[in-house]
């Protein structure tokens, strides 16, 4: 299995309001970055939705070091998900894209790293620029 490294943002002008998502990929050094946005949504679902972008892009299964500053990703894929599942997402917000992680991510073995926002990071200060703007484009 190939290894490769995602770094994700997501940003939203308001909450809900314009938004964006980026997505950086590496493998063996060779980055790639992928974004995107919605004129209305939240800041949860363009972190979300930037997982999923990333893992749509892949053509084979790999082992994923995913790196996001979103304890709500982070959380729902490591603790939540599971659960939502058994109750059959029954008052879970954004179960659209929980349903479409769930499809992009099978094929592929995860570890979700979580790295602190706006600290210097510089792959997430990357993503976060980018998502920011996606935003601001649809403002």
């Amino acid at each position: 299995m190939k290894k490769i490294e995602i770094f994700t943002d997501g940003s939203s002008l308001g909450n809900p309001g314009p938004g964006g998502w980026c997505a950086l990929l590496r493998y063996k050094g060779f980055e790639k970055i992928l974004s995107g946005g919605e004129e209305h949504t939240t800041n949860n679902r363009m972190e979300l939705k930037a997982v999923i972008e990333a893992l749509k892009a892949l053509k084979e299964p790999c082992e994923i070091e995913l790196f996001a500053d979103s304890t709500y990703v982070l959380k729902g894929i490591n603790e939540w998900l599971e659960g939502w599942i058994k109750k059959n997402f029954k008052n879970v917000k954004n179960v659209d894209l929980w349903k479409e992680y769930i499809n992009v991510s099978k094929n592929h073995k995860i570890n979700i790293n979580w790295v602190k926002g706006h600290s210097g990071h510089r792959e997430n200060e990357i993503c976060d620029k980018i998502a920011h703007k996606e935003a601001s484009k649809r403002k």
